[in-house]
């Protein structure tokens, strides 16, 4: 299968919530690699790659979030693949 990668955006009360942590749980169970931070706007922003059918999963899960999330929108365009190895949180203050 080839692998996709989108550059996802999800808005609403996201952050605070455990949104990363739970975002990495799923990715890993998919076998999604890529990265999730915060941004200073409250969204939170999300670089993934996998296979297509794991990859729609994994959006379809980004628009519910944990149990105390609230998403107001999800947005999501494919981009060049990074080739990451794994699936990490980024944490405060760290650049890509």
């Amino acid at each position: 299968m080839a692998i996709k990668h989108y550059d996802i955006v999800v808005k609403g009360k996201v952050q605070g919530v455990f949104f990363r942590a739970s975002t990495k749980a799923v990715a890993d169970q998919l076998g999604i690699r890529g990265r999730v931070r915060n941004e200073k706007d409250g969204s939170v922003c999300i670089e993934a790659e996998g296979e297509e059918t794991f990859l729609k999963h994994f959006i379809d899960w980004c628009r519910e979030g944990p149990e105390k999330a609230e998403v107001d929108s999800v947005l999501y365009e494919e981009g060049p693949e990074k080739g990451f190895q794994n699936f990490v949180v980024i944490k405060k203050n760290l650049l890509w």
